[in-house]
């Protein structure tokens, strides 16, 4: 199994060094439109090789998905939780109401006793 994880790894990294071999060419990225920039006074803009910008919008897609499903799956990690510990308390209550007939009568506390070998 770790031959083929290897084998997978290392062609993404082939297909990835082929992409950013492929896209060198600089790119400007600016953060607001240059109408709107003149208009609020930003002007916040950066040049890059394609690739990174590439690879960026891959890693942040990534990202806000994770965030998004996370967020998504809550309320049935919050749900499991309580069912979890209302599954526990129930089992202790169990327990205790074992414990408690076993001792007030001793036929049934040899009945309810875990057997030897």
């Amino acid at each position: 199994m770790s031959y083929l994880r290897a084998g997978f790894l290392g062609l993404l990294a082939i297909v990835l060094v082929t992409v950013a071999l492929a896209n060198r060419g600089p790119v400007t990225v600016a953060l607001l439109p240059a109408e709107m920039s003149g208009l609020l006074g930003l002007s916040w803009a950066a040049t890059l090789p394609l690739y990174l910008v590439i690879f960026a919008a891959i890693i942040a897609g990534i990202l806000i998905g994770f965030v998004w499903e996370w967020l998504r799956e809550h309320r049935y990690r919050s749900a499991a939780v309580r069912e979890r510990r209302e599954r526990e308390k129930l089992e202790r209550e169990m327990r205790n109401l074992k414990t408690d007939e076993a001792r007030g009568d001793d036929v049934l506390a040899l009945l309810d006793a875990p057997k030897r070998t």
